[in-house]
């Protein structure tokens, strides 16, 4: 059995703001205790390798839930998003499914980062799928297709809504926000209510839309990769 790759972000601060930033924690968590359950095994990368920084606010009382707290207190899991594996590392051709987990610090590290691109374009033509939730879902906008065409070009996608970015004070500060740029890409665009699960499946392209969507975006790709 193939494994997963979980990609996480290196970004630990705003680089315009006195703010810490990260991963933000639940989307990697729900994730990956779907798809351990599963039977799959997961690898953790970002753009550079190392550590993964958290995002503090994602480690709040209300937002921490008893599996977050499970995963949280565990060595093993701490250990691996504090030593990912470099991006130019990875040898696509050993995954079956692609995962781009969020957090703010995402919006400066995933988008433009060529190395994930191609790992990602390498898994879809070898079959695979490829998915993300709420912010991680900026790694899509730059991935071609075997024609060179963009993945996401007239595929129903969802991601972080603008109404979602401006509830928490900070769109003004992302470089854009995930909606907007998800449609000047061509993608269809599609949300649910703010901050309820919602997800979207098209073409092997596993999308969703916010922090609570982690673990039905891990229950979309398993379906998936079992019809495959």
């Amino acid at each position: 059995m193939k494994k997963i790759l979980l990609v996480v972000t290196n970004t630990s601060k705003y680089p315009n703001l006195e703010r810490a930033t990260g991963l933000w924690l639940g989307e990697a968590v729900h994730f990956a205790a779907e798809i351990e359950k599963a039977g799959y095994e997961i690898d953790y990368v970002s753009p550079k390798g190392g550590y993964t920084p958290l995002d503090p606010h994602s480690l709040q009382p209300d937002q921490m839930t008893e599996l977050d707290w499970e995963y949280y207190t565990n060595t093993n899991f701490l250990n691996k998003l504090s030593n990912t594996l470099p991006a130019d590392s990875i040898n696509p051709n050993d995954y079956a499914a692609i995962y781009y987990a969020g957090g703010h610090g995402v919006m400066w590290d995933f988008a433009e980062d060529e190395n994930l691109q191609n790992i990602a374009s390498a898994i879809y033509a070898n079959g695979g799928v490829v998915s993300a939730v709420c912010h991680g879902v900026v790694a899509l906008l730059n991935i071609k297709n075997d024609d060179g065409e963009l993945l996401i070009k007239d595929t129903k996608v969802t991601g972080f809504t603008n109404t979602e970015e401006i509830a928490v004070g900070l769109d003004k500060v992302v470089p854009f926000l995930a909606e907007d740029e998800l449609v000047r890409k061509g993608a269809n665009y599609v949300k649910g209510d703010d901050w309820s699960v919602f997800t979207v499946t098209d073409n092997r392209i596993v999308t969703g839309q916010n922090p609570a969507s982690g673990g039905a975006v891990a229950e979309d790709v398993i379906k998936l990769l079992k019809s495959l």
